[in-house]
């Protein structure tokens, strides 16, 4: 598609927006040690974009909702993930959150069937039986890192939603391979090559892990002779899938997708659940008005797929949640060709930055926008919300393909929490926070137990 068709860029087009606040040294250190703070101030600054210098370049920051959208939406085109992104190519291979262009478009058509609602009902009565089985394992007024158990459960419902009940017990690897690259990322980003300490296990886990997953589907591909046996799991649906022209993924990019779903499917549910726990630890009330209406929509049965709409308030607890702590904190693109942004010209190769840690804290639409206040997501208040104000699932076609499965598991595992416990805080109620790819609790959630 030629430049102009995307946006030509005007003669009277800016070089460049203004620079972001504080010396080198203060953005540099403020990005290593506190990024969130330092994008809350630069969102302050009420600049629509500003330009943040480092040492060898730099990139632009997006504060404007209709240049976020020229940039999401408008001109996409325009637009690849940014060099930041692209490195998670070293575990991700070439799955859906790194791909591009043409190949990234084709799996998306590929992939989006398996993530329709009529397929997540299958997997409803698995999450809510996983669920109960981790609460079971819980005591009367125990201490638990609900975060630690949350990532195994998600983990473990992952991987039967993957591949079925038979191979969950050996996924674990790729938990940890997750983990590690989420650890690497949170710091100075050295090439993988280099043989440090970290970039070794870094290595070694995502070897295990590529070894893991190609042994898993040679072995289903070889099931085939499983007389026939029907399956419902996401890896036979990504076996089945045909494009318009009747082709199918070969062995690899099957990996590469089952590693990208892990990623997805795993670590950013397991973020939402725990800080929505966090925060309803210190609301005995939200609790409370939580087990009524448990006790009103679902009764004694176990909760499935068709009470989810009718959990208002789980609903409302869980937009709340993510605005506050929202899993995946910013999004980066990275221009293809000059274009135009808000009467600034950003050149080719020019990396942009969205921080939705600071939009979704913009007091011109979220009034107190520290507190933790789930009754404002009324419909009223959804629709007045401009485009791209609240997107904890990203924004534009590369949107979070698994929201829907996402919302239905966060909702499901947190009654089968709320229905049994009451939750109180066993920690401070600042969390320290640590900005990686995803925003992660950096001493995990430490909660008491008390039974209903």
């Amino acid at each position: 598609m030629p430049a102009a068709s995307r946006g030509a860029i005007r003669r009277g087009a800016q070089r460049r927006p203004p620079l972001a606040p504080g010396s080198l040294g203060v953005r540099l250190r403020a990005l290593l040690w506190d990024p969130l703070s330092y994008v809350r101030r630069l969102a302050e600054t009420r600049e629509k974009m500003l330009w943040l210098r480092l040492p060898g370049g730099g990139f632009y920051v997006l504060q404007d909702l209709e240049v976020i959208d020229e940039v999401l939406v408008k001109h996409h085109r325009s637009f690849v993930k940014d060099s930041y992104t692209h490195r998670l190519r070293e575990l991700l291979g070439n799955g859906l959150v790194t791909a591009e262009g043409p190949p990234w478009r084709r799996q998306r058509r590929l992939i989006q069937p398996a993530f329709h609602r009529k397929r997540i009902v299958g997997y409803a009565d698995e999450m809510t039986g996983l669920a109960e089985a981790m609460v079971e394992g819980w005591g009367e007024s125990e201490v638990r890192d609900v975060h630690r158990d949350l990532m195994g459960l998600t983990l473990e419902i992952v991987a039967k939603s993957l591949f079925g009940a038979d191979v969950t017990g050996s996924t674990k690897a790729v938990g940890v391979a997750i983990d590690l690259v989420m650890q690497r990322h949170a710091g100075i980003l050295l090439p993988l090559w280099l043989p440090t300490p970290m970039n070794r296990r870094v290595q070694a886990s995502i070897d295990e892990v590529t070894s893991l997953i190609d042994g898993i589907i040679r072995e289903r591909r070889r099931g085939a002779v499983d007389s026939g046996r029907e399956r419902s799991d996401l890896l036979s649906l990504l076996f089945e899938a045909e494009d318009e022209d009747g082709g199918r993924m070969d062995d690899r990019q099957i990996r590469d997708e089952c590693i990208t779903l892990f990623l997805a499917g795993h670590e950013t549910t397991a973020l939402t659940l725990s800080y929505t726990l966090f925060l309803l630890a210190q609301r005995p009330d939200l609790q409370d008005m939580l087990a009524a209406e448990i006790e009103a929509v679902v009764g004694d049965r176990p909760a499935g797929f068709a009470d989810v709409p009718e959990l208002h308030g789980f609903d409302r607890v869980i937009k709340e949640s993510m605005r506050l702590y929202p899993p995946a904190w910013s999004i980066g693109r990275r221009a293809i060709e000059e274009v135009e942004l808000g009467g600034y010209r950003l050149p080719k190769g020019g990396e942009v930055a969205i921080f939705m840690w600071a939009l979704h804290r913009d007091p011109d639409r979220f009034p107190e926008p520290e507190a933790f206040r789930p009754e404002r997501w009324t419909p009223e208040f959804e629709r007045a919300l401009p485009r791209h104000a609240y997107m904890p699932f990203g924004g534009g076609p590369r949107s979070c393909i698994g929201k829907a499965f996402a919302n239905i598991e966060a909702v499901l595992v947190l009654v089968a929490i709320l229905r049994r416990y009451r939750l109180r805080l066993a920690q401070s109620p600042r969390l320290r926070l640590k900005a990686s790819i995803t925003m992660r609790p950096r001493d995990g959630v430490r909660l008491r137990l008390r039974a209903r």
